[in-house]
C-alpha cells in the first residue's frame, strides 16, 4: 500500500514536470491562445447554463429523485437486477434511448438513480450508453444530413453497442456482481402504495415533459417535426397538466397548492411567449415548494432530487470549462486548433478513426448538434468511417459526463467504459469505412 502511494507521487511529479517542461508558453503568448481558451470556457459554460441546465437537467434530477423514492428497490432488481432476466434487463436498457431525446450529460442522473437502487452494472451501463446515443431524432436527422448509409448504421452500432458494452462491463466486474446478486438474492415483497400503472403515467408525465421541452428546431419548416416543435410548449404545458392532477389525486398533494403554481406558471407562459424559460423556472420552484413541504413522501421526493443535484451539477459545469478551454465551442477555437482535428480525420486509417473516436469522447455534444458540426468536418475533408466512430463515441461521452460517471461508480469502471466506447467506435468506423468509404 505504501509503495502505490509512492509510485502515485512519483507519476504526479513527473508529469508535472514534464508538463512545465514542455509548456509552450511562446506559441499560446503569441496567438493569443490562451486567452481566447479562458474566454471559451466561459462562453460555452454560460451556453450550458442557459440552454441545458433548465430545461435538461431538473427535469432530469426530478425523475431520478422519484426513481430513488417511489420505485422500489425489489422492482428494479426484477427487471435490472443482477439477477434479472438478461434478455428483458439488456433489451429494455437498450432501446430507452429512443424515447428520450437527451445528452451524455442529462442521462447522468437517471444512470446514477437506477445503479444506486441495484440495478446490475451490465444493464445501467447499456441504459448509459443507449439513452443519448439511441436518440430516433438524431438518427433521422442523420440519415437526412449526411446520408442514408450512415444513419443506418448509427442506428445499427448504437443498440448493439449498448448491449455489447453492458455485457462486457458485466464479465469484466463478474465477481462484484455476483456478490450483488448474492447480497440480494431473497428481496422482500415491496410495499405497494399504489399500482404499477399509475406510477407509470406519473413517470410518463415527466419524461414527456423532459422529451419536449427541449424539442429542437427541425431542419425542415413543415411535416410533423416541425409542427411538434411548434407546439412544443403547449404539449409540455400538456403534461405539466397532468403531473399536477395525478399529485392530486394519487398523491395526496392539496389541490390548492398546485392552483397557486399554476396560475403564474401560465400567466408567464401567456403573457410572456418569447421567454418560455421564465415560465418554467416559476412552475419547476413551486413544484419544490409543495413537494418539500407536503408530507414525508413528498419531501423524500424532492431530497433526494436535491441529492442528484448537488452531486452532478458543479462536477458537470467544472467538465463544461475544462472542455471549453480544450476544444472552444462548435466553430471557435480553443487550446487544441481546429484544423489540427480535421487534418487528423481524413481518411480511413486506423489512427484516423481512433482519433475522432477519443476527440469525440471528450467533446461536448448537445443533443443533435453532433450533425451540423459533422457536415462541416465531412466538408473539410472527413472520412465517412471517422464520422461514424465520432457519431458513435461523442453523443454518449464527454469530459463532464466521465467527471460525474466517476462519482457514481468509481475511477476503475469508468475507464473501463470509456475505453470500450471508444474501441468499438474505433473498430466501427474502420470497418463502414472500409465497405462504404
Amino acid at each position: 500500500m505504501k509503495w502505490n502511494k509512492e509510485w502515485k507521487s512519483l507519476a504526479l511529479i513527473v508529469g508535472g514536470f514534464v508538463l512545465c517542461y514542455y509548456l509552450p508558453v511562446d506559441w499560446l503568448r503569441s496567438l493569443d491562445r490562451l486567452q481566447n481558451a479562458v474566454w471559451e470556457s466561459l462562453y460555452l459554460v454560460k451556453w450550458y447554463a442557459r440552454e441545458h441546465v433548465l430545461l435538461c437537467l431538473v427535469p432530469a434530477f426530478f425523475i431520478a429523485g422519484a426513481v430513488g423514492v417511489f420505485v422500489s428497490q425489489a422492482a428494479v432488481m426484477k427487471y435490472l437486477g443482477a439477477r434479472a432476466n438478461k434478455v428483458l434487463a439488456y433489451g429494455v436498457a437498450a432501446v430507452s434511448g429512443s424515447i428520450l431525446a437527451v445528452c451524455s450529460c442529462t442521462i447522468l442522473p437517471l444512470f446514477a438513480g437506477i445503479y444506486r437502487m441495484g440495478a446490475g452494472l451490465g444493464p445501467a451501463c447499456a441504459f448509459l450508453y443507449s439513452g443519448p446515443a439511441i436518440n430516433i431524432l438524431a438518427i433521422i436527422l442523420t440519415a437526412r444530413v449526411l446520408g442514408p448509409e450512415i444513419g443506418i448504421a448509427r442506428a445499427v452500432g448504437a443498440v448493439s453497442f449498448s448491449i455489447v458494452i453492458g455485457l462486457c462491463m458485466h464479465f469484466f466486474f463478474r465477481k462484484e456482481e455476483l456478490e450483488k446478486r448474492d447480497a440480494n438474492m431473497v428481496m422482500p415483497e415491496p410495499e405497494v402504495s399504489r399500482p404499477l400503472w399509475q406510477n407509470a403515467l406519473y413517470f410518463a408525465a415527466m419524461v414527456g415533459i423532459l422529451v419536449f421541452a427541449n424539442w429542437g428546431r427541425p431542419t425542415a419548416e413543415t411535416g410533423l417535426w416541425h409542427a411538434i416543435y411548434a407546439s412544443k410548449w403547449l404539449i409540455t404545458g400538456g403534461f405539466a397538466l397532468l403531473l399536477g392532477l395525478m399529485l392530486i389525486r394519487w398523491f395526496g398533494v392539496r389541490w390548492w397548492k398546485i392552483v397557486l403554481v399554476a396560475i403564474p406558471t401560465v400567466m408567464l407562459a401567456e403573457f410572456l411567449p418569447q421567454a418560455p424559460s421564465i415560465a418554467f423556472v416559476v412552475g419547476v420552484v413551486g413544484l419544490s415548494i409543495i413537494i418539500n413541504t407536503e408530507g414525508e413522501e413528498m419531501h423524500e421526493w424532492f431530497s433526494t432530487s436535491w441529492g442528484f443535484a448537488k452531486q452532478i451539477l458543479p462536477l458537470l459545469l467544472i467538465g463544461v470549462i475544462i472542455a471549453g478551454a480544450l476544444l472552444g465551442r462548435p466553430g471557435s477555437e480553443g487550446l487544441i486548433p481546429s484544423d489540427w482535428v480535421a487534418r487528423s480525420v481524413g481518411g480511413n486509417s486506423l489512427g484516423a478513426n481512433l482519433f475522432a473516436s477519443v476527440a469525440g469522447a471528450f467533446m461536448y455534444f448537445a443533443t443533435l448538434t453532433e450533425v451540423p458540426i459533422l457536415e462541416g468536418l465531412i466538408g473539410s475533408g472527413m472520412g465517412k468511417g471517422p464520422a461514424l466512430a465520432l457519431l458513435l463515441a461523442g453523443p454518449a461521452l464527454s469530459l463532464p459526463n466521465m467527471l460525474v460517471i466517476r462519482s457514481v461508480m468509481g475511477t476503475k469502471k469508468t475507464v473501463v467504459f470509456v475505453l470500450l466506447v471508444m474501441a468499438m467506435a474505433t473498430i466501427s468506423g474502420l470497418v463502414f469505412g472500409t465497405f462504404w468509404g
